[in-house]
């Protein structure tokens, strides 16, 4: 994972083309980047985090601040309670197994996010 202004970015190789492929994850625009070392690939991130900054300025669309992937939250002690037993019961941290299900419940996929 990589991490710029904010920007986080999940890093995949491509064996077959010989290059690092990166993605930001934490923003609804698609922003990918490629390197074919750490050095390259880093200085691409930024780059493309860069040029996406000025391009949304440019063009006068205001840019939502990427989502830091934390949440808080209040519930009630009887919910907590219950919560700690499903979690446990699944063999899973109270975080990880609230993750699953808000990523089940948005439709999104939470091994992709956690990776």
């Amino acid at each position: 994972m990589m991490d710029y202004k904010g920007y986080k970015a999940q890093i995949d190789f491509d064996s077959e083309a010989g290059i690092f492929v990166g993605e930001v994850i934490n923003t609804r625009d698609g922003i990918t980047f490629t390197g074919r070392s750490v050095d390259e690939l880093r200085e691409s991130f930024q780059r493309a985090v860069d040029e996406y900054l000025e391009l949304s300025s440019g063009m006068g669309v205001g840019v939502e601040p990427p989502c830091s992937g934390r949440l808080s939250i209040r519930v009630n002690p009887m919910l907590h309670r219950a919560i700690v037993a499903c979690a446990q019961r699944d063999g899973k941290s109270v975080a990880a197994w609230i993750a699953d299900c808000l990523s089940e419940a948005a439709g999104v996929n939470s091994v992709k996010l956690r990776s």
